[in-house]
């Protein structure tokens, strides 16, 4: 048998021929430089105060293309939260947080600090949590990330197209932690930078909180004079002696720090918090603040005698409390309706200085809204400021 063999240089053509033939057949792909584009997100300034508004831009998207921001916090509990915006970029391929909507998510509408104040936890986290901060010596860490599409789940399995870190703090530089034991009165005053003297504030948290300090924190930062007191740890304080008394030399004792301006004293109450304010503005010879803020609170359970047995009452009052579709205790009803009988409830107007009113519409623990139109429906004249939020999402403040 006699075998022909072709020369290479032969077979190399045919087989040229051949591929290039399945080649013009073949579906022909091409990579656009417009889909390689790598996504640019900043936010403005990275570091700062928690209250600070930030700038968040993302650049270098397609135009009109759908994105989702989204902001993942882990607390001090190691709890984590997240917020999230569906945003549309415009014709230059960019998103401005401060001016563009989002058109869904944990907010809606232009928002510039949505991705904070709408922070919830993520799926399948533990129930009845709370984010708060208790070093204030270390920042709130916010990763804020893009993802492609309008993605309201499963951000932890998904690949971002851009990620950036913020810090935000609760206290500035130059900012004094002093604690206070003095004449059986526990707390934490904050003193802000410089010489003074400076507006004092006397802070009160709700009925089962503890000692919480980044809310005076963050108001010395801002030139205020402020103490968070502790008044509902039975482990640390004798039951017997908070009473109108404890607070009253609490007052004293933050009015009479030579740091601290006499004449312009207020108080700020959140919670039950807000009823020691009503009720100590209304009717103690001592606490004259200048003015007070009472955010989601109550007018209706006046504090008249030991801190602990108005708290015993009130849950004897609870009776069995309701419990809505979440598994959440619903305590507003406890209070509902608003009592007509003066002698039920503070009487406001002895309170001789502005009040500014902060609630939420969806406040599932108090009635603050009846509560607010009760004060307004009383004449209480110094009613300067009501401000009412739709919307809370949960969070006390």
């Amino acid at each position: 048998m006699n075998i022909r063999y072709s020369k290479p240089s032969t077979m190399m053509k045919c087989w040229s021929t051949l591929i290039g033939r399945f080649i013009m057949l073949a579906p022909i792909r091409t990579v656009s430089t417009e889909s390689r584009r790598c996504p640019l997100l900043t936010v403005q300034p990275c570091r700062g105060m928690v209250d600070e508004k930030f700038q968040v831009v993302i650049k270098n998207l397609l135009p009109n293309q759908e994105v989702t921001l989204h902001s993942l916090h882990q607390s001090e509990d190691k709890d984590c939260w997240e917020a999230f915006g569906h945003y549309i970029s415009d014709e230059h391929g960019t998103v401005t947080v401060a001016k563009d909507e989002s058109l869904g998510g944990t907010y809606e509408g232009t928002e510039q600090m949505g991705l904070l104040w709408s922070l919830r936890p993520v799926p399948g986290s533990r129930p009845a949590i709370r984010l708060r901060k208790t070093n204030l010596l270390t920042p709130m860490v916010v990763n804020i990330s893009v993802y492609s599409g309008h993605t309201s789940q499963g951000f932890s399995q998904t690949s971002a197209l851009a990620t950036t870190v913020t810090e935000r703090w609760y206290m500035a530089p130059g900012v004094q932690r002093v604690d206070i034991r003095e004449n059986g009165v526990q707390g934490t005053l904050f003193l802000p930078p410089g010489p003074g003297p400076y507006p004092g504030v006397l802070d009160l948290w709700g009925g089962s909180a503890g000692l919480i300090e980044y809310r005076s924190a963050l108001l010395a930062s801002h030139g205020f004079a402020c103490m968070a007191l502790e008044y509902t740890t039975p482990a640390k304080l004798k039951k017997t002696d908070v009473n109108n008394t404890y607070f009253e030399k609490a007052y004293k004792i933050l009015q009479n720090h030579p740091l601290v301006q006499k004449d312009k004293m207020a108080m700020l109450g959140l919670c039950f918090g807000s009823a020691i304010t009503f009720s100590m503005t209304a009717y103690s010879s001592v606490i004259k603040p200048q003015c007070c803020v009472c955010i989601s609170g109550s007018h209706v359970v006046p504090v008249d005698k030991c801190i602990f047995e108005v708290l015993e009452d009130m849950k004897r009052r609870m009776g069995k409390v309701p419990v809505n579709e979440d598994n959440h205790l619903i305590h507003r009803d406890t209070i509902l309706p608003i009592p007509s009988d003066p002698d039920l409830k503070v009487d406001a107007g002895r309170i001789k200085c502005p009040i500014m009113l902060v609630n939420g519409t969806d406040d599932q623990n108090w009635a603050t809204v009846e509560s607010a139109q009760d004060l307004s429906c009383c004449g209480v004249d110094k009613l300067n400021h009501m401000h009412t939020l739709k919307k809370t999402h949960g969070r006390r403040f």
